[in-house]
């Protein structure tokens, strides 16, 4: 008889955190954000948990314990990624960036509920912004409210995920209600020899050029041709998200001229700074994991196809089962599985914070 663990996910976005901790048998009982086409495609798909709409910092322990109906001391985990802008390294490198207000707001939900462990993720840049400050800072902020904290940088692309994805995470845990002799460990990486590549994830996508344009609900046109094709398709009856980007004739033949696995330098020099071509242009490499999936720029393209990748081509890249549909216009799915922890990696971390909450019982 499995062991669930009641959590709640803040800055949830469309739901990677809480659909990592879901395969992992944890029962996901909330997810916050402020973004409403986030949390329509949440409730979609999380139709047991309740899907709030709704500034973090209006929002308290004792107003989420009302809301889903759970006494404070049942919340076991809470997740959140919250947003990076003021950590980042591409940012303006100011400690006290009110964007990371937002970081406080996670911080002080924790300190409301007193969960047994929470996971937070960010960009590794925090890890050695304003030499390491940062990063002090924020186990600080945790360790004064009682966890012991640790944190590592994870590649996607050894936990399962066809993506090279780099994110820092912190797992607190609890000293007051897990025993200081249980020690959380970071999951072992399982495909760091092997990693998957873009082929693997998404060859059975590859339609011929010009076929179902509109492919927000579709059959499958081909079989499933690897063990994670498989996994992404079970229980998926139809392929949704698929609608492919229809771009102008000039467009294609530029894109046609970046082989597998290149980028703008491949093009003719006097082609590289107009407004057709961008520097950032680069194609998948169909031999090796994708580069990191963002939130749909169009300068990223495929590894054969002359256009950029679908929604579901993305989700599949992030480790999404085609199961799990995305909702609202296709720039707005795009930002949603851009945004998203991969559910793998959220599956790998959770499965190490089961092992170790299943000892206390």
């Amino acid at each position: 008889m499995p062991n669930f663990y009641n959590v709640i996910d803040l800055f949830c976005g469309c739901g990677g955190f809480s659909l990592g901790f879901n395969q992992a048998d944890f029962n996901v009982k909330l997810g916050i954000d402020v973004w409403e086409d986030a949390t329509v495609t949440y409730k979609h798909n999380f139709p047991k948990a309740t899907a709030l709409n709704k500034d973090i910092r209006e929002v308290t322990g004792s107003s989420i314990s009302n809301l889903i109906k759970l006494p404070i001391g049942n919340i076991d985990i809470v997740v959140g990624g919250p947003p990076c802008q003021g950590f980042s390294v591409s940012g303006k490198r100011i400690k006290e960036d009110p964007r990371n207000e937002l970081y406080k707001s996670f911080v002080r939900i924790v300190d409301n509920i007193k969960p047994k462990v929470f996971v937070m993720e960010n960009v590794p840049g925090i890890i050695k912004l304003f030499g390491g400050k940062i990063l002090e800072d924020v186990i600080e902020d945790f360790s004064v409210l009682g966890y012991t904290v640790k944190c590592r940088i994870l590649s996607a692309d050894e936990y399962g995920v066809p993506q090279q994805r780099k994110r820092v995470f912190f797992v607190g845990i609890n000293n007051d209600k897990v025993k200081k002799t249980s020690e959380f460990v970071f999951p072992p990486a399982t495909t760091r020899v092997t990693p998957l590549s873009c082929e693997d994830a998404i060859s059975d996508l590859d339609f011929l050029p010009g076929d179902y344009a509109f492919g927000e609900d579709i059959d499958y046109k081909l079989p499933a041709a690897t063990d994670y094709q498989k996994k992404m398709r079970c229980n998926s009856k139809r392929l949704l998200n698929h609608s492919i980007t229809q771009h102008k004739a000039r467009t294609k033949e530029i894109i046609a001229m970046v082989p597998d696995g290149g980028n703008y330098k491949s093009l003719p020099p006097d082609l590289w700074h107009t407004r057709k071509v961008n520097i950032a242009w680069t194609r998948m490499n169909s031999k090796k994991p994708c580069f990191t999936i963002d939130t749909g720029h169009n300068h990223h393209f495929h590894y054969r196809a002359n256009r950029v990748p679908t929604v579901r081509e993305s989700a599949r890249i992030q480790s999404f089962p085609d199961t799990f549909e995305f909702i609202g216009i296709k720039t707005s799915q795009l930002k949603q599985v851009g945004n998203a922890v991969p559910p793998l990696v959220a599956e790998a971390i959770a499965l190490e914070i089961k092992k170790l909450l299943d000892k206390e019982l």
